[in-house]
């Protein structure tokens, strides 16, 4: 329940709600929106950045954070490895089981593949399974793969990789029909037709979703078919290097038990990496709504093998991260509840920005309106602003937040507030990598044959800012598309004397950079010991 210090604003925010309902303040310029990102979002601070000073990216700028795990030591020592112990032998080694893994694994089977998941938690635990919002596709008859497209490419500031754009909407109607016949259960009106929303930045209503637990919908059926396909799944095991072979092809990787810390050995004639974002690195100090595995491994992996980055100076902070309580400090608010009518409200109880504004717009608004223009809400640990969510019942009709956005409401309920009948607090929370390894549109990275990679991991399918839903689109995708083109692949891949001569080159890089630290890598697990 809300104390007494937050009495007086929550008072402005419900006289001002009847004419805020019928308030539409009106979308910024692009100049506005330029100005906005430039003097508020994380993204252009540049004294949060650092040069990389070694690696297929030398010389470009990420955040310190991933600075460091990119330039730090190996988990291993390359001459204490027997690659000539081979404890797996697969056509297709997936590394991660979340949505893209899932899909992967689960074409690469159909196609006839000898195909394994290795993932360092279970099968499932994945910023997937805490996708809320729904999964775009222009299958109306009133959109387009072409309009879809024009939303994604003007909201990711006109920089994602055509060609992986365009394989994204255009795919999308399939992936929704794939994703239908195997069980995924969308939310349908009472002819059977599946109903579509609005999500910020789109000019159509294409959002399909279940209910207000999508990502987790989608993971089920997903999770279900791999189990069923009996497709071997090994838990609890995180890839900690790739393998190539002598002739600089990934060909597996070396895998590490993480509870009994066993080191094996999986040889592969193709490689996914699908390993999800890096919310978990917490850049710039912000609270994150990923699950605990979002450590950047794939990038990680990929860099020291020698495969490129793309736009990893970006990342998406979700305007919308549970302010308050405390219990809940950065978890998802889902841009659903402001696709159904909550608009964002100042501690005064004035709408300041459009509700569907882009995702680094609107995060970047609401910074602004809790620093330089003083309107925030103090919660006790930090700043917030009010998403009212009551509006969504006034228009909507009373049961709507019940039937649209049920996890929504026990989320808070469990702290004793009612959405229904109070505004909740919100400040925005690291949610996505829009950067990542940079691939051609058969989903191999573009300077490492035989490395494929899916979902997040990928850099480039946006842009430098992503859509709501396009997120859930791209898993599947692309993680089908992975899984397609890496068996059809091995088919033809006779792989060579396998060794890791590339995890000493990038030491003896290190080295010679001058760069010294402790610090070892992938990451896996985030340390909150002491914090």
């Amino acid at each position: 329940m809300y104390s007494e210090k937050f009495t007086d604003s929550i008072k402005a925010v419900e006289a001002a709600r009847a004419k805020n309902i019928a308030y539409e303040p009106a979308r910024m310029t692009a100049q506005e929106k330029e100005d906005l990102l430039k003097a508020y979002h994380p993204d252009y601070k540049e004294t949060e950045f650092a040069e990389l000073k070694i690696g297929p990216n030398k010389g470009e700028r990420v955040p310190h954070e991933l600075c460091a795990t990119l330039q730090a030591n190996s988990r291993i020592n390359p001459s204490d490895i027997d690659l000539s112990k081979i404890d797996y032998d697969v056509d297709v080694l997936v590394i991660g089981g979340g949505g893209a893994g899932a899909s992967a694994a689960i074409e690469a089977h159909e196609a006839g593949a000898n195909v394994m998941v290795v993932t360092k938690l279970r099968m499932g635990d994945a910023n997937t399974m805490m996708a809320e919002g729904g999964i775009q596709a222009a299958d109306k008859e009133n959109d387009s793969p072409a309009i879809h497209f024009v939303d994604a490419f003007g909201g990711g500031h006109f920089a994602a990789k055509r060609e992986l754009l365009r394989k994204l909407v255009c795919d999308a109607p399939e992936a929704i029909s794939w994703l239908s016949d195997l069980g995924v259960e969308f939310d349908k009106d009472k002819d059977g037709n599946m109903i579509t929303t609005h999500g910020g930045g789109t000019s159509r209503k294409r959002m399909h979703a279940a209910k207000d637990y999508s990502g987790a919908e989608i993971m089920r059926t997903l999770r279900d078919e791999v189990l069923n396909r009996q497709i071997p799944v090994v838990d609890f095991t995180a890839a900690i290097e790739l393998i190539l072979d002598e002739n600089g092809n990934a060909s597996g990787a070396v895998l590490v038990n993480m509870e009994t810390e066993e080191i094996m050995v999986a040889r592969a004639k193709t490689v996914i990496i699908a390993t999800g974002g890096a919310g978990r690195m917490h850049y710039q100090g912000f609270p994150t709504s990923n699950h605990y595995g979002a450590t950047a491994d794939g990038l990680v992996l990929g860099y020291r093998a020698g495969a490129k980055l793309l736009y990893a100076e970006t990342l998406q902070y979700h305007p919308t991260g549970a302010a308050y309580p405390e219990q809940i400090f950065g978890a998802l608010v889902t841009e659903k509840v402001r696709s159904l009518g909550a608009k964002l409200v100042n501690a005064k109880g004035e709408v300041f920005m459009h509700p569907l504004e882009t995702r680094d717009v609107s995060a970047a608004s609401i910074i602004r309106e809790c620093g330089d223009r003083g309107n925030g809400v103090d919660t006790g640990n930090g700043q917030g602003i009010w998403l009212d969510t009551p509006m969504i019942e006034a228009i909507g009709g009373e049961g709507t937040i019940e039937k649209r956005i049920p996890a929504m409401m026990r989320m808070f309920g469990k702290y004793g507030i009612d959405i229904r009948k109070e505004p909740i607090l919100i400040y925005p929370t690291l949610h996505y990598q829009n950067g990542g390894l940079d691939i051609t549109e058969d989903c191999m990275t573009t300077n490492v044959e035989n490395l494929f990679v899916a979902g997040e991991a990928v850099g480039g399918i946006h842009g430098r800012n992503r859509l709501m839903g396009n997120s859930l689109l791209d898993i599947i995708v692309f993680g089908r598309s992975a899984g397609k083109n890496a068996a059809a692949k091995a088919k033809d891949v006779k792989v060579g004397a396998l060794t890791l001569d590339h995890v000493n080159a990038f030491a003896n890089e290190r080295k010679a950079a001058g760069i010294t630290t402790d610090e070892v890598s992938p990451k896996l697990l985030p340390d909150y010991r002491n914090k």
